[in-house]
């Protein structure tokens, strides 16, 4: 036999266990993706509403006996919305919760301070913002029977927090992990390489079957898992370098709202008001 033709046999026999083993690797992540959710218990509320401007999910969970409820990253538009299901559902709004500052919309905590007394808004301690109660990584945020534990999710913003339901199997990630991508790194103190870590070793420690919920999705997906997103994410699947790489070269465009939001949201939301009050 040649040395030509052993080389070209060789080569092709190499190229053929590859994509054998690429087959494999992608089938057995098919696999693991599909995990059983844990079931909500009879006594835990859970309701996804959206805002269609800024694609927001706004997360209602409480408890169905003690009818203590929170909110998830509402929207300033949509509290009139919130308050009225918290009403028809004979609920008593407790806190009134952000994953971090946003830029992209005004959150909905302070004005629903004004429409349902007795709320108070929370927020992580780093994230710059004004709240009643400020949160650090590992509190734990309890409403009737259940609780949300804290973890610290930083990198697209210095302050975000994502937080974990354990009972229920779910997290909501804020902007730190959404469905098959994640937040951008370039205002607010973000940073590529603390994004990665913090999903890397927050989110995807995280039991395999557990359901995240983001802040927001611009393609009408409601929810994923760990597994998912350990398996499919284009972007948290690369190495460091080469996600610090994708995200230094999105080239993304200045975000339309950061001038008012972020303004906005130091303050709860409340930045137009007090300018009236002061006029």
């Amino acid at each position: 036999m040649s040395n030509f033709l052993f080389k070209s046999l060789f080569q092709q026999h190499v190229k053929s266990m590859f994509s054998k083993s690429n087959a494999i690797i992608m089938r057995h992540y098919k696999d693991t993706a599909l995990t059983e959710p844990i079931p909500f218990s009879k006594d835990f509320l859970f309701r996804q509403m959206f805002d269609p401007v800024s694609c927001t999910y706004t997360y209602l969970l409480a408890d169905i006996n003690d009818k203590t409820t929170i909110l998830i990253d509402p929207v300033m538009e949509w509290a009139e919305r919130d308050k009225t299901v918290i009403l028809e559902l004979g609920l008593m709004l407790k806190y009134a919760i952000n994953t971090h500052m946003h830029a992209d919309h005004i959150t909905g905590t302070g004005r629903l301070k004004c429409l349902l007394p007795g709320c108070q808004s929370m927020i992580s301690r780093s994230s710059g913002a004004k709240a009643d109660i400020f949160l650090n990584p590992g509190d734990k945020i309890c409403f009737g029977r259940h609780n949300l534990r804290v973890l610290s999710t930083p990198g697209h913003t210095e302050g975000c927090v994502s937080y974990v339901c354990d009972e229920q199997g779910i997290a909501f990630t804020g902007d730190a992990l959404l469905i098959r991508g994640c937040g951008r790194t370039d205002f607010q103190g973000g940073s590529a390489e603390v994004l990665y870590k913090s999903v890397h070793s927050q989110i995807f420690t995280l039991p395999l079957n557990y359901r995240l919920y983001p802040a927001h999705d611009y393609s009408g997906r409601t929810v994923t898992t760990v597994a998912e997103e350990k398996a499919f994410n284009p972007r948290l699947t690369k190495s460091l370098n080469e996600f610090v790489h994708i995200m230094n070269n999105l080239n993304l465009p200045y975000p339309k709202m950061i001038d008012k939001a972020v303004p906005a949201n130091k303050v709860c939301g409340l930045y137009e008001i007090q300018d009236a009050q002061k006029q």
